[in-house]
């Protein structure tokens, strides 16, 4: 959970705070075409490893159009069209768990993957759906188990677990967190200890399985303090200043409290994983690597708010695959939008929030009226910024923090042998400050 955000950066003339990072600009590029140009001309939108945005194209007019608008063409043979008829294809198909595919647009093709769980003959059987489709289909198998990432996280507390926060939101009149829909169904009730004695508020909409999002309605109505930052650990806050849709090759920063900030790219879009507990469509599947806790936490980039952890498989030594359900549609869906800072504006004064431990991915703000005071400040949008995390009347040492983790009243369900252990402690504060490192060098451009 964020309280206190303060610019560690100061923006120059060349390079103003609200400036898009050179991979948000490309990444807007491609869609933009591609909205222009239309489904029937083209195949989605990418970007190289030059960061350049690609379009791909079916026709060698809608070629000399992207190159004229600064872009790369790629002419593919299957339109967006086609991929999305393939998906429907293995969407009707016997639903097999552990299963997901995706639309990798910039190999034209959509990917199917199975985890270790699936058998030789389920496998067998959705090859043979794959090759009635045809070439616009491509299977691969995956290790780990695909899994919803529940458990673990700090803040949120239920019965059913422990979640990520995800990003503050209102409708206008209520206050609300955004996270994953998997982690409790409407009712649910939410504590910010793992006792039940201090209540956030309850789940009051959601879709799960379909989507995976959820509101959970704040008790208090009071303002929301730094509502607008995200926790990525150690202290430190990401302002976000708006939402987004990732393209495919894009650098995304995820946080989550078990494994803190972590990064990768976009690998596919409109992804569907066929979870033990139903199917999830419409989601962005990344390399982003994620353990359990991390769920319904926040992905950004370049302090815009792109999706909440949704599950995914392998962990963050060995790798794996995590999808995120995009935020775009989670705030059109529940008729929400992004909240900000009260009189946050460009370069926003945020006020205290709420408390969170050393290494707390928790995005959103605790509830209003449980914070601690910290001197004052101004973030910049996608700036890395101190944060006061360290609950009223104790310090945020990491021996206080091994304290907290190490008492088994604080710890959720299943996590016993991670908390317990000195050495998990300081694996993730290195693994934060490596992730915190990456978004400085990523976005320093745009921090002046």
């Amino acid at each position: 959970m964020v309280t206190q955000a303060m610019a560690s950066e100061t923006s120059d003339d060349a390079n103003p705070p609200n400036t898009p990072n050179a991979e948000t600009r490309a990444a807007r590029t491609g869609q933009e075409l591609v909205a222009e140009l239309g489904t029937s001309r083209t195949a989605g939108s990418w970007i190289d490893a030059q960061g350049r945005p690609v379009v791909a194209v079916t026709d060698e007019k809608a070629a000399a159009d992207v190159r004229e608008a600064g872009a790369v063409a790629k002419v593919v043979r299957h339109t967006m069209r086609d991929l999305k008829s393939a998906t429907e294809t293995l969407k009707d198909a016997p639903k097999v768990a552990g299963t997901s595919w995706a639309m990798d647009y910039a190999t034209n093709q959509v990917v199917v993957r199975a985890d270790s769980t699936v058998s030789a003959a389920a496998w067998a059987r959705l090859t043979e759906v794959a090759e009635g489709i045809g070439k616009s289909v491509r299977m691969e198998r995956t290790d780990g188990t695909f899994t919803p990432r529940l458990n673990g996280a700090d803040a949120l507390f239920a019965g059913s677990g422990r979640c990520s926060a995800g990003f503050n939101v209102t409708n206008g009149q209520n206050n609300f967190i955004l996270t994953a829909g998997h982690c409790g169904p409407v009712g649910t009730t939410w504590f910010s200890d793992q006792q039940g004695t201090k209540q956030i508020g309850s789940t009051v909409s959601g879709s799960f399985p379909g989507g995976d999002f959820s509101l959970v309605r704040y008790d208090s109505t009071a303002a929301l303090s730094g509502a607008d930052v995200v926790a990525v650990g150690n202290g430190q806050g990401i302002r976000i200043v708006g939402a987004s849709d990732p393209a495919v090759g894009q650098k995304v920063f995820r946080s989550g409290s078990t494994t803190g900030l972590q990064s990768g790219q976009v690998t596919g879009l409109n992804a569907t994983v066929n979870y033990p507990q139903g199917t999830v469509t419409g989601l962005i599947e990344t390399t982003v690597c994620a353990e359990p806790g991390d769920s319904g936490g926040p992905m950004f980039a370049d302090g815009l708010a792109l999706g909440v952890t949704s599950g995914g498989s392998g962990d963050c030594k060995n790798g794996g695959t995590t999808f995120f359900q995009p935020v775009t549609k989670a705030l059109d869906s529940l008729g929400v939008k992004l909240a900000t800072a009260p009189g946050a504006a460009g370069q926003a004064t945020p006020s205290a929030g709420s408390t969170g431990s050393a290494g707390s991915g928790a995005g959103a703000a605790v509830p209003p009226g449980t914070s601690s005071a910290a001197p004052g400040g101004a973030a910049l949008p996608g700036a890395v910024g101190p944060v006061d995390t360290a609950p009223e009347g104790q310090t945020d040492s990491a021996a206080s923090a091994l304290d907290r983790l190490g008492e088994y009243r604080n710890l959720g369900p299943g996590l016993f042998v991670i908390a317990g252990s000195l050495l998990a402690l300081v694996a993730l504060r290195i693994r934060s400050e490596r992730g915190r490192k990456r978004y400085r060098n990523q976005y320093s451009q745009s921090w002046g």
